[in-house]
């Protein structure tokens, strides 16, 4: 899996300037989202959480469904699984790679979140965590969607419709535990929320690596 990781990373190392058109298309969406509000701070304060996670989301569709851009290409992911291994480690290595891809963009909206919506916070590591669970919501499902439609034309279209129903539950989770971190959280609420987002990962993460040897192979 760390040969498959390492191999994950020279991809994206490579292929770097796309996420750096991936930031810069997260934080355009971010200002249009701004531009909506229009100039009422405390409802910029109050939905920034959403627009953040919106954001992360429309940026992890144009990331993920390039995923297996290169595994298409001279079909090269039949080569990786005649490989004597699972398939499950070419998952594990492909997923923790886009989750590692998706938290950046994640941190990296942060700032612009912040500049834009007045939404600043003391609990930095706590938004850190949260932004790495909801990442890994994301990634675990997404890879194996990816997969899936790596081979269609309209993979780009094909792939928000199937994967936006299934995370609604991460995304719901993680829009409201970021809301209480910058909003604050009297009630203690935010723990509820972080346990959701942690069993979602747990569930996906561990059923989709079961799947992927299925979905390749067809």
């Amino acid at each position: 899996m760390l040969i498959a990781l390492r191999k994950e990373f020279l991809l994206q190392w490579r292929s770097r300037a796309q996420l750096v058109a991936v930031l810069v298309f997260g934080a355009a969406a971010l200002l249009l989202f701004s531009f909506a509000i229009g100039p009422n701070a405390a409802a910029l304060r109050q939905f920034s959480a959403g627009f953040l996670w919106l954001g992360l989301l429309l940026s992890s569709t144009l990331t993920l469904a390039e995923s297996f851009h290169a595994e298409m290409e001279n079909r090269a992911l039949e080569g990786l699984l005649l490989l004597p291994t699972s398939p499950r480690v070419i998952y594990y290595g492909k997923a923790i790679a886009n989750w590692i891809q998706l938290a950046i963009i994640g941190l990296s909206l942060v700032p612009v979140m912040v500049v834009l919506y007045d939404a600043g916070t003391t609990r930095i590591l706590s938004l850190v965590f949260i932004i790495l669970l909801g990442s890994a919501g994301l990634s675990a499902p997404g890879t194996l969607y990816a997969a899936m439609t790596a081979q269609i034309r309209s993979k780009q279209t094909l792939l928000p419709l199937l994967l936006f129903p299934l995370i609604v539950p991460a995304l719901l989770a993680s829009v409201k535990a970021t809301s209480l971190v910058i909003l604050g959280d009297p009630m203690s609420e935010g723990r509820s929320w972080i346990i959701l987002l942690v069993a979602f990962d747990a569930i996906y993460w561990s059923l989709c690596g079961l799947l992927f040897g299925r979905v390749v192979d067809e």
